[in-house]
């Protein structure tokens, strides 16, 4: 299996000439979207549609009175003025997305960035939705479905790549190189490894410094969301994209963990 990352956002558009044939592609958006995002389904939620702008999300909601709109813009959950309708249900942070609100409920987010690299990549046959969270989890779904060619995708902040992106890349990298038969990685995986390996007896310290966590702290109501989607492996849910562009949690055998270090 090759392994190539993603670091930055101007890197995405290219994907829209990319062959897709053999190939799995795990998003990760750490501050927060898909960290929500396996919060939403872990706790119960049929699925999570990700649409890259609100005019689709409220497309959607207008075709489907039941689902929920959640997402955000400068990491503030989407009001009225904003969307030019509703004000979205729910923002991004995870801790918003309990089994009362969100149990049997389909959810339409649109993030600034997460939810673009989702529709980026939705060409490919697998995609999977990634964070601390259920780091494990997705490994071993990796190893138990092996591709010829597994792209990680950072989404980085706005056209900038974001820190806790990386490190989650480089963590997922590492678990697949001491699990897996795994080529030599790209050098973008390369540094996403080196990155992780460097700081991951101090992750927390590490991505507070992170243009996102420091925006997030400064926000009272939203500052615990980054020891929050910190967390590692508390909600074990391999998430993937279905045909109709829907993330649904998929049923798994439990498995030993993998070894942490």
């Amino acid at each position: 299996m090759k392994i190539e990352v993603i670091l930055t956002p101007p890197e995405l558009p290219a994907l829209a000439r990319r062959d897709w044939r053999g190939a799995t592609c795990v998003v990760f958006d750490i501050l927060r979207a898909t960290s929500t995002f396996i919060v939403a389904l872990h706790n119960g939620a049929d699925a999570v549609i990700p649409v890259a702008e609100m005019a689709g999300a409220l497309e959607i909601r207008k075709a489907q009175p039941g689902v929920l709109l959640g997402g955000e813009r400068d990491g503030v959950k989407i009001t009225a003025a904003q969307s030019g309708g509703p004000a979205f249900d729910l923002g991004n942070s995870p801790r918003e997305y309990t089994p009362q609100c969100v149990k049997t409920k389909t959810i339409v987010s649109s993030t600034t960035n997460g939810t673009r690299a989702f529709r980026a990549c939705a060409a490919a046959p697998a995609v999977l939705a990634a964070s601390f969270l259920n780091l494990d989890a997705t490994a071993r779904h990796i190893q138990d479905h092996p591709v010829e060619n597994l792209l990680l995708i950072c989404a980085g902040t706005r056209q900038e790549p974001a820190l806790e992106d990386i490190l989650a890349a480089g963590a997922l990298c590492e678990l697949l190189s001491m699990n897996s038969a795994v080529e030599l990685p790209s050098d973008a995986a390369q540094i996403a490894m080196h990155s992780y390996a460097q700081v991951k007896t101090r992750l927390l310290t590490a991505i507070c410094n992170s243009s996102n966590a420091r925006r997030l702290l400064a926000i009272p109501e939203l500052a615990d969301d980054v020891p929050f989607c910190l967390q590692r492996d508390t909600h074990p849910v391999v998430a993937a994209l279905d045909p109709a562009g829907r993330l649904r949690a998929i049923p798994r055998l439990p498995r030993p963990p993998f070894q942490k270090f």
